[in-house]
């Protein structure tokens, strides 16, 4: 068994250690990271998919924390605008409702003013008998206010920071499970386990990062021996996917009479994603699914709002996940702080251990910046703080020029559809031409897999974003799920089962 050394070693490859990965290496550091599945295949996948301030947290007097998701918003969207985009959602207004109108001022009063909006535009007010945003909600909606937030491709935002680390000199290790983790004259020796080949490895670190969102206590009791709590809260949050049930591009903002909060946003262009829940949750991270009560939830939650009422006949798709939330006493689930915790074990003549608690989509650039100061008064600061101007792979075009990329990919390879162009664009960016390569045809791109996925697509995502399954291609890298059949599925895995032997092909 063969021994590395490196500077950090990280466990966990969702948002937060891909994102403390990707920093660390841009800084000069000696990186690996382990992953014991598929990169966001945990809790960074199941979220509602928003770069947002978090709206409802100014409730729970989190000024801190939605200041900062605030600012993140515009830093975010420059680094990455192909799976980054802007997005307009209407909260309806019914008088006698929730929340007073006065409130509902004053928290978008803060949104506009807390967190330096330069590109986004600002709140407003509207008539919903008269703005088409009305049409689909019952008529006792009339008046509605109007903000603005993000969407991101969760899944795609976590890989795309574990690429751009593996560019920089990272050593990223997915499916490769840390079977343990001791101190050691100084240092930390790591011993890793390749899930596929069952190979081990072994390496030596200065420092260890634990990320491993809902597994971090279980990192902590089975690999470094620690047995005492750790202040972690899991709750469950879940989501359905149902046919589109509203035309245009903005989401809806929807409160409930036990003061919770659902979404309903555009999703994939066909589709509406509806969620989310908040929940204790006591089982394995691996195991959540949703549940009827959920689902039943959730549906009538959003059929409190539209005309049409959803029917749990009407899902398409469901996803639930655990979020690793600080437990800081709260007694509902959705009161639970969704702030990051950093706790720094160790030091001087005892290996340091860096355990990262909670923490947010929106967030995670700055939950690296400051693990890095951490990192950097633990054992010899490198480099200077350089992500809020960097992109990510494929990012590298204006904020508002997402069409101009679209039209010269189209431009470049004639052959392809509008649609088609439009979502090689979001998924991949200036990177698309990557995947394209020297095709002059769409003949040229294999064998079609179903809708417009194809060969050189998912060749691409082996050969370069670590995709093995076609479960990692069909929801993490493209949500083509949504789209091929069960045929299609079963043909796009028979294919995987064989592809890594013939990429280099």
């Amino acid at each position: 068994m063969g021994q590395t050394y490196h500077d950090l070693f990280v466990i966990g490859g969702g948002i937060n250690g891909c994102g403390i990965c990707r920093d660390a290496v841009g800084r000069g550091y000696s990186v690996a990271l382990a992953e014991m599945g598929d990169f966001a295949s945990g809790t960074s996948s199941g979220a509602t998919k928003l770069i947002h301030g978090g709206l409802r947290y100014l409730e729970h007097y989190e000024f801190r924390l939605v200041r900062e998701s605030l600012m993140e918003r515009e830093i975010l969207w420059a680094m990455a605008p192909h799976i980054i985009w802007p997005l307009r959602f209407v909260l309806p207004y019914q008088k006698g409702g929730i929340r007073p109108a006065w409130l509902i001022r004053l928290g978008l009063f803060f949104y506009d003013h807390l967190g330096g909006r330069k590109l986004l535009p600002p709140t407003a007010v509207l008539n919903l008998r008269r703005d088409p945003a009305g049409r689909p909600l019952k008529p006792v909606f009339a008046k509605a206010f109007e903000y603005s937030d993000g969407w991101v491709d969760d899944a795609r935002l976590v890989v795309l920071n574990a690429r751009d680390a593996a560019d920089r000199g990272a050593l990223i290790l997915p499916r490769t499970k840390v079977e343990a983790a001791r101190r050691k004259n100084g240092l930390w020796e790591i011993d890793a386990c390749d899930m596929r080949t069952g190979e081990t490895s072994r390496h030596q670190a200065r420092m260890l990062v634990n990320a491993a969102g809902p597994w971090v206590d279980q990192v902590l009791r089975a690999a470094v021996g620690e047995t005492e709590a750790r202040h972690v809260r899991l709750v469950q949050g879940s989501h359905i996917v149902v046919r589109k049930k509203f035309e245009g591009p903005r989401a809806y903002f929807f409160q409930n009479p036990d003061n919770r909060i659902i979404f309903a946003i555009p999703y994939e262009d066909d589709f509406t994603l509806i969620g989310t829940t908040d929940r204790d949750y006591t089982g394995d991270p691996q195991d959540v699914r949703i549940s009827d009560e959920e689902t039943g939830y959730l549906c009538a939650a959003a059929s409190e709002y539209f005309q049409a009422p959803v029917h749990p006949e009407d899902i398409v798709w469901s996803y639930s996940a655990v979020r690793p939330l600080y437990d800081d006493g709260a007694s509902k689930a959705q009161e639970a702080t969704r702030d990051y915790v950093l706790k720094l074990e160790g030091g001087a003549d005892e290996a340091p251990l860096l355990n990262v608690f909670g923490g947010k989509l929106t967030t995670y650039r700055r939950l690296s910046e400051h693990a890095l100061e951490k990192i950097g008064e633990t054992i010899g600061a490198k480099g200077r703080p350089w992500t809020a101007k960097s992109h990510l792979p494929g990012g590298d075009f204006p904020v508002e020029g997402y069409a101009v990329e679209v039209n010269r990919l189209r431009a470049n390879y004639p052959f392809l559809a509008e649609a088609h162009a439009r979502r090689l664009t979001r998924r991949y960016g200036t990177r698309a031409t990557e995947l394209l390569g020297q095709a002059k045809s769409i003949a040229d791109l294999g064998r079609c897999f179903g809708s417009d996925l194809y060969e050189a697509e998912v060749r691409y995502l082996v050969r370069t974003e670590w995709a093995v399954t076609a479960q990692d291609i069909l929801w993490r890298r493209t949500k083509k799920g949504l789209y091929l059949s069960a045929d299609e599925v079963q043909k796009l895995e028979e294919y995987m089962a064989v592809i890594p032997a013939n990429l280099a092909g």
